[in-house]
């Protein structure tokens, strides 16, 4: 039974151009429709649409939605008060942001509760309590009564969904509900959707720019680009043969150890500005297997063995064989080049051995300290000239304090740093010589400065160069090997895209000509297109600089692609490293498993999923013994001692008491 149908439906600015363009789908009960594509295509746009929750100056121009044979445009908004939060709810993108900070998260759901279900109360919180525990949120009668800054992002992100199914919604909206999320976090929520849809039938709507969440969550899919559906087929279907041009960029896009050895097929250019193409087809500028009809006619609707597609190359017969053809034989073609990964390992050019950031926690008038948060807890590691070290693990485990005390960001508590031989704890040596590249350029990016300031700003800092010309000499070739326009260096940050702003930051961070770079989840927020455009700068200025990496990350087929050496972190400790190959295909530890096993792909065959229970605990007080025992589904009485290292080989090492002692 179709529980959403959408049918030509037209959202555009008020008094302009139209934003989202002729779009229709329709979604059964117990069924998941995903939306697939980069940010700016239009996804969030239609799903607000869906809801009548468009922003100002926005507006419904044509079309119709209807919800269980109800038309959801005709309805009064006293009536569509009840549809919304009762038959149709949303999980928004950014739960930090559609959380009322001033209500605890029992008040928010009991919200919902009272509207839609009547209910009140004792039998209220009976209920909430209920909804947090299906959430997998522990300890939910005290989490009711805290607010939403005493949460993790992923115990928000769960709340938002226990107040999405807290009136039991007939379709729900999930806006890229993982975004961000660590991968046991992502593989929690999906599964915990996917359970209660099979439960309830209900029928979701899933927006979203990863192909491996897809891949597992969907039944049907349609592709978005530039406000307009440009591909729609079952999952099938897509995943066996994407017709659309841009569909098989994005699958190109995808960065895995198949890759390792050359660069990704990025997609050149950007998304073009919502209404800003009148004629012809929106992926023309970025296609190139466009031609002159492209940027004339604009492509209509095809169907090709009932797989719907907008595209010119299947609008003839005999056009679909050839177009199918050029695909299979051409699919590495538009390559930009072979970047080799260095086979030699010479000298190391930072060794880290036994370091420690613990942080004081003080308490009482006199502030006196009454504990230790444990945030690096005996780390050593060493990476080679020229060499990639991926540093994995959950949100909390001490990844972006390794990276700041490295860099003396943050200053160690004991261990030592040896840069080049020296020692750096302690001094002031080798400042230019190692550089970060934030997580979010937008908040490391000074939205004052014009991206000139920005980058000679380090120059002038450490007095490299020499005179004002000179720098700007060096900020003109920085800008071209970072794939930017000269001229973009009297712009400032907000004038800029994602993809552009962390090549700023790149920038930025090569602008003294550092050695090694300490890239902290670069490509987190970004779509695949764009994280492959960075990707590859990253490896090309790797072979043209002989940059070394440390790059924390918790995107696993990122990892398999740019590093030769990883190093999987938990609770401030390290507990298995080896090369990629090692760590990737051959786990030992029972962590490094369980992540993994999280990791959404689109082929999944023979793989099993390892649920990890609770939360990882707090470094201010962490387990004794194992720090992973409590969540360990193989743990045993010896776990009550922390295991001393294990050697697999001579690459390959883990702390674990599941392997016997060397001998």
């Amino acid at each position: 039974m179709t529980q959403l149908r959408v049918e030509n439906l037209v959202v555009r600015l008020h008094g302009g151009a139209n934003i989202v363009d002729d779009v229709s789908f329709d979604i059964a009960a117990g069924e998941t429709f995903a939306l697939l594509g980069e940010s700016g295509c239009g996804k969030s746009m239609t799903a607000l649409s869906l809801m009548r929750l468009l922003p100002d100056g926005v507006v419904n121009g044509g079309g119709a939605v209807h919800m269980d044979g109800t038309a959801l445009f005709d309805l009064p908004e006293r009536a569509m008060r009840d549809f919304r939060g009762g038959k149709m709810a949303m999980i928004f993108q950014e739960p930090g942001l559609s959380l009322n900070p001033v209500m605890t998260v029992g008040q928010q759901i009991a919200e919902v509760l009272a509207l839609h279900r009547d209910l009140k109360g004792s039998g209220a919180r009976e209920r909430c309590i209920e909804l947090l525990d299906q959430v997998g949120i522990p300890d939910a009668a005290r989490r009711l009564d805290e607010y939403p800054f005493q949460l993790s992002g992923g115990m928000k992100q769960r709340v938002m969904i226990a107040m999405a199914l807290a009136g039991s919604p007939q379709l729900l909206v999930a806006d890229e509900p993982t975004t961000a999320l660590d991968v046991t976090i992502q593989a929690q929520v999906l599964q915990l959707l996917r359970e209660t849809q099979s439960r309830t039938g209900m029928a979701m709507l899933l927006i979203t720019h990863d192909l491996g969440v897809v891949a597992e969550n969907a039944h049907r899919v349609g592709v978005m680009y530039a406000g307009q559906i440009v591909e729609q087929a079952t999952r099938t279907q897509l995943f066996a043969q994407p017709l659309h041009p841009y569909t098989q960029k994005l699958f190109a896009a995808l960065p895995s150890a198949a890759h390792a050895g050359r660069a990704l097929n990025a997609i050149p250019g950007n998304v073009p500005a919502l209404g800003s193409i009148k004629q012809g087809c929106r992926f023309a500028a970025r296609c190139d297997r466009a031609w002159s009809m492209c940027r004339e006619q604009t492509p209509g609707w095809t169907l090709v063995e009932g797989q719907g597609v907008r595209c010119h190359l299947y609008g003839r017969d005999g056009i679909e064989q050839r177009a199918l053809k050029d695909r299979k034989g051409g699919e590495d073609r538009h390559a930009t080049g072979v970047v080799p990964v260095p086979n030699s390992h010479p000298g190391p050019l930072l060794q880290v051995e036994g370091l420690q950031v613990h942080f004081p926690i003080r308490k009482g008038i006199l502030q006196r300290v009454v504990g230790q948060v444990k945030a690096v807890d005996g780390v050593s590691l060493t990476i080679p000239q020229q060499h990639t070290l991926a540093l994995v693990g959950e949100s909390g485990c001490g990844k972006t304090t390794l990276g700041k005390a490295l860099l003396q960001l943050i200053a160690p508590t004991q261990g030592s740093i040896r840069f080049d031989g020296r020692e750096l704890i302690g001094s002031s040596a080798y400042r230019a010589a190692m550089q970060m590249v934030f997580q979010d350029p937008y908040a490391s990016l000074d939205p004052k400065m014009r991206v000139a300031e920005i980058l000679e700003e380090g120059m002038s800092a450490l007095n490299i160069g020499g005179g004002s010309s000179e720098r700007q000499a060096h900020i003109d070739g920085l800008l071209d090997k970072c794939g930017l326009s000269r001229d973009s260096k009297w712009r400032y940050p907000h004038e800029f895209s994602g993809g552009q702003r962390q090549r700023i930051a790149i920038a930025r961070a090569l602008a003294v000509s550092p050695q090694l770079l300490v890239c902290d989840e670069p490509t987190s927020a970004l779509d695949v297109s764009v994280q492959a455009q960075i990707l590859n700068l990253l490896k090309s200025l790797q072979q043209e600089l002989g940059l070394s990496y440390l790059f924390i990350t918790h995107n696993l087929a990122v990892v398999e692609y740019l590093a030769q050496e990883v190093c999987v972190m938990y609770l401030g400790r390290i507990v298995e490293r080896g090369t990629t190959e090692e760590v990737i295909r051959s786990p030992k530890h029972p962590y490094t498993q369980a992540l993994l096993s999280a990791v959404p792909r689109m082929d999944d065959s023979g793989r099993k999923y390892v649920r990890l229970e609770g939360d990882m605990p707090s470094s201010a007080n962490p387990p004794q013994g194992c720090h992973f025992a409590p969540r360990c589904p193989q743990a045993m009485s010896a776990c009550m001692i922390y295991p001393e290292a294990r050697r697999c080989s001579n690459t390959h090492s883990l702390s674990c008491h599941l392997y016997p002692d060397p001998t």
